[in-house]
């Protein structure tokens, strides 16, 4: 390996092989400690699209409130799972089905398209230009602000999906999905993913579901990796200290060394990271 991918692999913390049932364990402890360790919250509030990170992170999220209820005796623990269409989606049905196995104690939906659409609206009559890139990412944020509102309404956590091989190619949007308080599935990429997701049981087209963030109107539906322009098979191999083609090694490192930002808090004067 190169200094760099030892450098990334590292800050990733990705190990070459994991034995699925304690992963499982290690996320579900990792909810329950940071929910009893701040005695205030009673929930954990996640968005559900129906893909393979959020079916993962929900299903870890509803057995930890399920044992915090069951161990500590409060009803009040619970795992509000949220659908944040905008307007009609396309793959709603695995939505439907994710929600169905994961079996969520409460499920709300809340459409983000008005409010989204409202500020589209409000920013060209300032006279900007909005381009439907940007406008994916204002989406990403209204689904993290309507997250957080219900978190502040319900004494709750909010879950992020985050993971290694999204991070190292700062494949999320800042202070969007990218914004949350814990990320239970950081450090796995995503094949350990799908280890756990099969090793709850999950329907199988959800595990193997291609994926999309599916922000871009101009573009729906699009494969993550046609979009990175690299396969999640090349950047989990490169997580794991693999070696990986020529220009599959150039394409991560690159997304890596130009969104170095995205993984880092607001830069203050004190931070080397600026200068």
């Amino acid at each position: 390996m190169s200094e760099l991918q030892k450098k990334i692999v590292k800050e990733m913390g990705v190990s070459p092989e994991i034995d699925p049932k304690t992963e499982v364990r290690r996320s579900v402890d990792f909810i329950k400690a940071y929910m009893k360790k701040h005695d205030f919250l009673k929930t954990a509030v996640l968005g559900i699209s129906g893909g393979q990170d959020s079916t993962l992170a929900g299903k870890l999220a509803q057995i930890a409130a399920e044992e915090l209820q069951e161990e500590t005796g409060d009803p009040a623990y619970a795992f509000i799972a949220v659908r944040l269409p905008y307007g009609e989606q396309a793959d709603e049905q695995d939505t439907l089905d994710a929600l169905e196995w994961i079996n969520p104690q409460e499920s709300l939906t809340v459409n983000i398209k008005p409010s989204v659409d409202a500020t589209v609206q409000a920013l060209e009559a300032a006279g900007l230009t909005i381009s439907d890139y940007n406008k994916g990412n204002i989406k990403a944020r209204e689904r993290m602000v309507v997250q957080y509102a219900i978190a502040a309404a319900r004494k709750g956590v909010v879950l992020g999906t985050d993971h290694p091989a999204e991070s190292i190619t700062g494949f999320f949007t800042k202070y969007g999905d990218g914004g949350s308080d814990i990320l239970p599935l950081f450090r796995l990429n995503k094949r350990q993913g799908k280890q756990l997701l099969e090793e709850l049981g999950a329907p199988d087209h959800l595990v193997h579901k291609v994926p999309t963030a599916d922000l871009e109107e101009d573009k729906p539906m699009l494969p993550d990796e046609t979009a990175l322009g690299v396969s999640y098979d090349h950047i989990d191999d490169y997580l794991e200290g693999k070696e990986v083609p020529e220009e599959a090694r150039k394409t991560i490192e690159k997304h890596y060394l130009s969104t170095q930002h995205k993984r880092h808090l607001p830069i203050t004067v004190f931070d080397e990271f600026w200068k």
